[in-house]
């Protein structure tokens, strides 16, 4: 099974280019932090319908969740192979600390156990192929 749940911050924002086919791809990196110390910071890529929601609603500094797999490549660099290890985006879920009892603006007031709450902007619902 190749299957990968992370959760992190947006270090940048999401970057989208777009195939020669007109395919829609976003790319991204979290910063995911370690157990004892430290940060990882994978690459992520979304394709289509996400990597445009991704463009449209996340920002850097945005807490996600991401559930994906892992797929490696390589290709020719200037000084010989370059191996590539990505995290291709399955599912997204969008996430962030409760403020003040009072939920963002355009936010729904639906938090869980540990006070996380959904990031689901107004209108998003009808865009989103995944949750």
């Amino acid at each position: 099974m190749n299957k990968t749940i992370s959760m992190g911050n947006l270090t940048d924002d999401p970057k989208i280019t777009y195939t020669q086919g007109g395919k829609a791809k976003a790319e991204f990196t979290l910063a995911l932090n370690r157990y004892k110390d430290g940060a990882d910071f994978p690459r992520f890529i979304a394709w289509e319908k996400k990597a445009e929601i991704l463009e449209k609603w996340c920002h850097k500094g945005m807490k996600l969740l991401v559930i994906g797999h892992i797929q490696t490549g390589s290709y020719e660099g200037k000084n010989g192979k370059v191996y590539t290890t990505d995290i291709i985006v399955d599912e997204i879920e969008f996430c962030e600390k409760k403020k003040d009892d009072m939920p963002p603006e355009g936010i729904g007031e639906e938090t869980n156990d540990n006070g996380w709450m959904l990031q689901m902007p107004d209108g998003i619902n009808e865009e989103i192929p995944f949750s």
